[in-house]
């Protein structure tokens, strides 16, 4: 059986109760060592398999998995954040269908959830956004053209960019060409939740300089949107005059 893991956003308490039994249970855990907290393979038991995909092909890390149920082990591919987002989970789930291997997900706390908590943000504001757009920049990996960053920019929608802080002058331009205002606030969190977080404030037009003014390459979330401004409407959902399946309004 292959276990996959989210392993949360950083801190080694955010990982799941589940993700962490899972690890402790493990006979061989391959975890995204260019990612992944090493402090959480503390939770595996004594005498557990050690991989660090960071070093891996697919091939390899399926070659491994594959000795390891040959062998009657249980394993658990230890993913960054959650898997469903920048995880390349697809595949490795393809793969091991091939060789009928079974396998499940264990979802983690992601960093862009980690980096709102951090922010002290709720991203879906009333009267100000009520999407979240997840995206990245396009760089050695393309993305879609109707999922430029200039054509998402035009809905002005919260937007949280992963993998994209050694691009962002490149994403500056589009961010301001696509829509947003220039003093739209953005956030950029360093290492989200980890011990080393680092928060760094600004707005779309200084988003660059910022950037090469304090020296970040990676391991950076970049949130941009008015989501993190002073003007907002009040939630109807706990609003007096509101009535709701479990209150009558009182005003």
């Amino acid at each position: 059986m292959v276990h996959f893991v989210g392993a949360g956003s950083g801190a080694v308490d955010l990982i799941t109760v589940r993700g962490a039994r899972l690890i402790s249970e493990a006979d061989v855990v391959i975890y995204a060592g260019s990612l992944v907290n090493p402090d959480l393979l503390s939770y595996t038991k004594e005498g557990c398999e050690i991989h660090d995909s960071s070093k891996m092909t697919l091939e390899q890390v399926i070659e491994v998995i594959k000795k390891a149920e040959e062998a009657g082990k249980v394993t658990v591919r230890l993913h960054t954040g959650d898997p469903s987002i920048y995880g390349a989970v697809r595949e490795q789930f393809d793969e091991l269908l091939k060789l009928n291997i079974e396998y499940d997900v264990c979802p983690g706390v992601s960093s862009f959830c980690g980096a709102a908590a951090s922010l002290k943000t709720e991203y879906t504001l009333p009267d100000v956004s009520q999407t979240v757009i997840i995206t990245r920049t396009a760089g050695r990996t393309p993305v879609p053209e109707r999922e430029s960053i200039r054509a998402l920019a035009a809905h002005q929608s919260t937007m949280v960019l992963f993998l994209s802080t050694s691009l962002t002058e490149v994403l500056q331009e589009d961010l301001l060409a696509g829509g947003y205002p220039g003093d739209t606030p953005v956030a950029v969190v360093y290492k989200a939740t980890w011990p080393k977080e680092k928060i760094f404030r600004c707005t779309v037009e200084t988003l660059h300089q910022t950037i090469t003014k304090n020296g970040l390459t990676k391991t950076s979330l970049i949130v941009v949107g008015n989501c993190m401004g002073d003007q907002y409407l009040r939630s109807l959902l706990y609003h007096p005059s509101f009535t709701t399946e479990y209150r009558e309004a009182t005003e």
